[in-house]
Parts: C-alpha cells; sequence; structure tokens
C-alpha cells in the first residue's frame, strides 16, 4: 500500500507541501534542518525508491559544493581553519555552507515528492476557476515535457534501426542525423498542438455555462488532515515567530535552546505522509493476519 497521502484531497496535498516547503527555506537550525530533509528523503523513497536514489547522489553532490564554496568566498567567522592566497577559511562558513545545502536539498526533495503528488489534473482542479488559462497551459506544458521525451525516444530508436541515429556515422552524419529526428520532432509537435486544440474545441472548450467534473470530493477524512495540519502549522509558525528556533552562524554560531514542542509539531508537519503510510501498512498487515 503505497502513496496513501496523494489519496487525499488536492487541496489537502497543497497546502502541505506549500507549508513545509515555506518553512523549510527560512529553517537554518540543524536540528530542524534535519528532520525536514529525513521527512523528505524518507518520503521521496516510499514514492519511488530508484529515482530517489539516483536523486540523492546529485544532491550529496550539492551539498558538498555548498560546503567548499561558502568559506571561500565567505571570510565572516572567529574560528579560522586555514588562510588561502586570497582569504581566510573560517569554520563557521563552511558550517553555514552544509546547512545551506542540506536547505537546498530538502527544498528539492520536497519538490520532487510534489510533482508525484500533485499531478496535472489536481493542478488545474486547484487553480480552474482562479486562473483557467494559466493553470490550462500549465497542465499542457507539464503534460507535454514528458510525453515528448517518450516521443523522442520513439524517433531515436526507429532512426537507429535503419543506421540512422546521431551516434552513426561521421560528424556531418551525425549532424544530418540530429537535425532530421529534429524535424521529425518539431513536425510531430504541430500536428499533435492542431489535434490538441481541435480535440479541446470539440469538447467546448471556452464556451459560455461550460459545466465541469471532477472527482475529487472534500470528506471527513480530509477535515481531520485539514485540522491536524493546519494546527501543527500554526504552533510552527507561532514557535518560530517567538524565535525560538532562531541561529545566529556570525560572527560565532549561537542557538536558542531547542523547544521539545516545537520539534515534535515540526516533526508531526514534515513526517505526515509518512504516519499516513505506516498507518496504512499497519492496518493492512493486521487485516491480512484475519484472513
Amino acid at each position: 500500500m503505497k502513496n496513501v497521502f496523494s489519496t487525499y484531497h488536492p487541496i489537502i496535498n497543497f497546502c502541505f507541501f506549500g507549508s513545509v516547503i515555506g518553512i523549510s527555506i527560512f529553517l537554518k537550525h540543524p536540528i530542524f534542518v534535519l528532520i525536514t530533509v529525513t521527512a523528505a528523503f524518507v518520503y521521496a523513497m516510499i514514492l519511488d525508491k530508484k529515482a530517489t536514489i539516483r536523486f540523492s547522489f546529485s544532491i550529496l553532490l550539492m551539498i558538498l559544493l555548498f560546503t567548499v564554496i561558502n568559506p571561500l568566498v565567505n571570510a565572516r567567522g572567529k574560528t579560522i581553519l586555514f588562510y588561502t592566497a586570497y582569504s581566510k577559511v573560517t569554520l563557521e562558513a563552511a558550517i553555514y555552507g552544509c546547512i545551506s545545502g542540506f536547505v537546498m536539498a530538502a527544498v528539492l526533495l520536497w519538490f520532487y515528492c510534489y510533482n508525484k503528488v500533485i499531478t496535472s489534473d489536481k493542478f488545474l482542479f486547484l487553480f480552474c476557476k482562479i486562473i483557467p488559462s494559466t493553470s490550462m497551459v500549465f497542465s499542457i506544458v507539464m503534460r507535454f515535457i514528458p510525453h515528448f521525451h517518450r516521443q523522442i525516444q520513439k524517433i531515436s530508436y526507429a532512426q537507429k534501426c535503419i543506421g540512422q541515429e546521431v551516434s552513426n556515422g561521421k560528424k556531418i552524419e551525425k549532424i544530418n542525423h540530429g537535425m532530421k529526428i529534429l524535424s521529425i520532432m518539431l513536425t510531430w509537435a504541430l500536428e499533435n498542438a492542431i489535434d490538441c486544440a481541435d480535440s479541446m474545441r470539440a469538447r467546448g472548450y471556452g464556451s459560455k455555462n461550460r459545466s465541469t467534473f471532477s472527482i475529487y470530493r472534500f470528506d471527513t477524512r480530509d477535515i481531520f488532515a485539514a485540522v491536524f495540519l493546519v494546527g501543527l502549522t500554526i504552533v510552527v509558525l507561532s514557535k518560530i515567530l517567538m524565535g525560538k528556533c532562531s541561529i545566529a552562524f556570525y560572527p560565532t554560531i549561537v542557538m536558542h535552546e531547542l523547544d521539545i514542542v516545537l520539534c515534535i509539531a515540526y516533526m508531526g508537519l514534515c513526517y505526515f505522509p509518512v504516519i499516513l503510510e505506516l498507518r496504512e501498512l499497519i492496518v493492512w498487515k493486521f487485516l491480512q493476519s484475519k484472513i
């Protein structure tokens, strides 16, 4: 039983990701950065294990670059590690770079989960009445990108069968093969756009008083989830505004004493989808044991 959170109402999905991403951007306290990174990574693993592992290598490289580059360009801090030909390298700058890398990693992982949960039809459902034209264009573009990728793979495989793939022949021949594939793709894209426009016109898009259909219903389960998420978000934001998770990196690292209530509330907020997955797994195992 996987991806239980995606079965909730799109408003719940969107508000959750908006909350965790928005809060993760501004929190620099190591404990809370660790919470959001681990929560995002665990949920990404639940959604797609293999893709998350491949994505993690890029994230680790990014964190390493942040950790190395920041102290080289930022000489602030009192604890000097060593000197270079141009400036000094401080411990505070290295730690700040590392924390910034983890913050960026958390945001990227949450956006990865967002793309898995918030599909184009959910996005269209959320914003079709507010910004109908923009949401329709965004939905079409988001669908077109993977569709374009699959189509260019098909054409490349077909061209490879007749010996006209970009890896075959000399440099001039490779360029000609690549231009032929590009020409085929452009022709297909134009034809696909015309078919899409004709299909939308046939379905009455743009006409007045056009009815809409939705499979999403806000039920009791969504109400409980909304109350839970809103409550935790209010607790976390109120504690942040009170300065309960403040931290200063320069000239020396000074952290506010860890607030247990804030820590528990933030863990509950970030791990909410994972909790749902674990709950569903426990229920499933229990029902299987009764058979």
